[in-house]
């Protein structure tokens, strides 16, 4: 940690070869966190790369260079996040790809199943189970990644996961 906090002030007093050591460790971390969101390698590799950008040339508006981490991964979900409202603006020009889709017959992977019952959640929501469940994330460490109150992070999450269980009983999933 102390390694950490060193390199993180070198990286602010102008160092490029710390910054980029910095950012190499967290990476793929980033990148799991962006495609998480985005759902494909090359929209993934750009929010990494948007990520890089923002935080090399916010990196002294760091106040706490322990939670260097934190930061990075607070920019990545923004620029994620910032990556799917973009795309919601495009207008398909020729919708029916219905033939590319598998027939209803087909059984379906659960992890697409679970994935399109995370993808129902509003953003906030996504955000709090990903960080909880996927990444492992403490409600402290979300409530400062979000920027939120500690009681609101967990309401959100059981909020969304009712919400979610209430989705699979629906579906017939689970009994």
């Amino acid at each position: 940690m102390i390694g950490i906090i060193r390199t993180v002030r070198k990286a602010q007093r102008g160092n490029d070869k710390a910054f980029l050591k910095l950012f190499q460790q967290y990476e793929e971390d980033l990148y799991r966190i962006a495609y998480v969101y985005v759902k494909n390698k090359d929209d993934a590799l750009d929010v990494v790369q948007e990520t890089a950008y923002l935080s090399f040339k916010k990196i002294n508006t760091l106040k706490n260079p322990e939670y260097f981490k934190t930061w990075l991964t607070k920019i990545a979900i923004s620029c994620s996040i910032d990556l799917l409202r973009k795309r919601k603006k495009v207008v398909h020009l020729k919708p029916g790809y219905e033939e590319f889709v598998g027939s209803d017959d087909e059984d379906i992977p659960l992890s697409l199943s679970l994935q399109e019952l995370v993808d129902t959640l509003n953003e906030d929501e996504k955000s709090i189970v990903l960080l909880r469940f996927y990444y492992d994330q403490t409600f402290r460490e979300i409530s400062e990644i979000l920027e939120i109150p500690l009681g609101t992070a967990k309401s959100v999450l059981y909020r969304a996961l009712d919400k979610l269980r209430k989705q699979v009983k629906e579906a017939g999933m689970y009994e």
